[in-house]
């Protein structure tokens, strides 16, 4: 698990994170009328306070894991050696625990309790309340910022670091998850879904089956728990690893989000560049080891006009309006 290392890119990836939450087309009295069906949620969460919901969703999700790890038998491993040669031990039962909340999960959609699809439709909401809680983290226990000053925090006996790395992990697969069942409700399930599915549950559980080994890794044994850990652990690795599943599932305006909203024909410069690479470490003695590039830059200008003619004939006003909404044919602000 690199989520040390993945939260180190942050700045440039904050605004991706938003993949989820920007598909929240659906209003909170909808989303969360099955989940107020539920009784005792219907007498403590009245509809004015339904801003409140993921909240809830986040911090009972922390708690079964807290108390699930706590309660359910598990192997317990001998961790690496500290510094002051005392040695920390793990229940490892992440996988049982994934079981039992996926069942009880399963359970609540089935009796009503909660809707299957409340983490796709609050992605945003879900993301933000997660957010700040990292924050949260941080400040209540008197950690650096970044890096962190304590190497093993404890809470009510709970290692904090090896918690939330199985809370991302898990909630990783959940909101896949929620996600498959908004494309299985829409009727939008499509080979595409399958197999990410597929891939990333078996990556996932895998995890669990080998979670032990996990007590010996750099995150673990080496890394301080700061924001750094807590913002990689519970939002980086659940809220960017489904980036993909999210522009599969609820089809986002792909035009905005793929290099077709940039350029009309910038698969051209990706074949210019590359042709420019191999020149390049030529240097610039002489103009003959330009000659591909120089041949295909020509080449691909006459191919783009020749099929922005085309496209123009068989779309008609449709392409106009593309067009105009990108102006740019291979290269953004030059061409």
């Amino acid at each position: 698990m690199e989520a040390a290392a993945a939260a180190a890119v942050l700045p440039a990836l904050v605004p991706s994170q938003s993949a989820v939450g920007a598909s929240s087309l659906i209003s909170r009295e909808q989303c969360c009328a099955p989940l107020l069906r539920c009784p005792w949620i219907a007498k403590s969460l009245p509809v004015p306070a339904l801003c409140v919901v993921q909240v809830v969703v986040l911090l009972a999700y922390l708690v079964y894991l807290a108390a699930a790890g706590a309660v359910l038998p598990g192997k317990i491993v001998a961790g690496a050696v500290l510094p002051d040669s005392s040695r920390l031990h793990y229940r490892c039962n992440g996988l049982l625990s994934l079981l039992l909340l996926l069942g009880l999960s399963a359970l609540g959609v089935y009796m009503g309790w909660m809707s299957a699809t409340v983490v796709a439709d609050r992605g945003l909401e879900l993301l933000s309340a997660t957010f700040i809680f990292s924050i949260l983290v941080g400040a209540t226990l008197d950690l650096t910022m970044w890096l962190g000053v304590q190497l093993n925090p404890h809470f009510m006996g709970v290692d904090l670091k090896f918690f939330f790395v199985r809370a991302g992990m898990m909630a990783w697969l959940f909101i896949n998850l929620s996600l498959f069942a908004k494309s299985y409700l829409s009727g939008s399930v499509n080979l595409s879904v399958i197999l990410y599915q597929f891939f990333c549950g078996w990556y996932i559980i895998d995890y669990f089956v080998h979670e032990e080994f996990m007590t010996s890794t750099w995150d673990i044994i080496a890394e301080r728990l700061g924001f750094m850990l807590v913002f990689g652990d519970l939002v980086f690795i659940p809220f960017t690893f489904t980036i993909q599943i999210v522009l599969v599932v609820l089809a986002l305006d792909y035009l905005n989000i793929v290099s077709w909203g940039i350029a009309r024909h910038c698969n051209y410069l990706g074949d210019l560049l590359l042709a420019l690479s191999f020149s390049l470490p030529c240097g610039a003695s002489s103009v003959i080891p330009y000659f591909y590039p120089t041949y295909l830059l020509i080449l691909l200008i006459w191919r783009e006009r020749r099929d922005e003619a085309r496209c123009s004939q068989k779309y008609k006003e449709i392409w106009v309006e593309y067009c105009k909404l990108v102006p740019w044919r291979i290269l953004p602000y030059v061409y």
